[in-house]
């Protein structure tokens, strides 16, 4: 796994050994920023399940202002902090060796513009994150949130939380759902 454009280019990635993460594919993560390229810059932008942190590095190689990592797992926790010292992108990260649910309770800022979620598919950790999201003061009507899921996983329940499924980019075994506020 590598970082694919922007200051810590061609960077590999250390990443944590076993079944229990699943770093993004570098050729899905590139299409995820070819994407979104127009929102990165200048953004403040979280990671939540990080694992080797690839996809908040990457967005800080690409000019994210500011980027928060959270996991609450340690052989992944350390990698992250690896990594970011690999890329010297530590001074524009907060790394969070917490839950998902009090990681987000730890973030100061006004307003985060992107939020990345790929939790461990099959265990309900959708639900719970998008809950949680919604009860954030810093998730706007501009806030974009963007889960990776199997090919399976249904979204319908993210109107229950005040929000709405924009778009869907569907790969051969997983996909992307970028989520946002429903305006009122």
């Amino acid at each position: 796994m590598r970082v694919i454009a922007g200051t810590a280019r061609r960077q590999n990635l250390i990443t944590p050994k076993g079944d229990d993460t699943r770093p993004t594919q570098d050729r899905i993560k590139e299409t995820l920023f070819n994407m979104i390229q127009m929102d990165v810059p200048n953004s403040v932008f979280v990671d939540l399940f990080a694992g080797s942190g690839g996809i908040g590095i990457e967005a800080l190689s690409r000019g994210a202002k500011r980027a928060y990592f959270i996991e609450n797992s340690n052989e992944p926790y350390k990698c992250i902090v690896q990594n970011l010292q690999k890329t010297h992108l530590e001074d524009k990260a907060t790394v969070f060796r917490k839950d998902v649910v009090i990681g987000l309770r730890n973030i100061r800022e006004d307003e985060v513009d992107i939020v990345f979620v790929d939790p461990p598919y099959k265990d309900g950790a959708y639900e719970r994150t998008i809950e949680m999201l919604s009860q954030m003061p810093y998730v706007t009507d501009y806030t974009m949130i963007i889960c990776e899921s199997s090919l399976d996983e249904d979204f319908t329940f993210v109107e229950n939380y005040g929000f709405q499924v924009t778009r869907e980019k569907l790969y051969k075994t997983n996909k992307h759902v970028f989520i946002k506020k429903i305006k009122e």
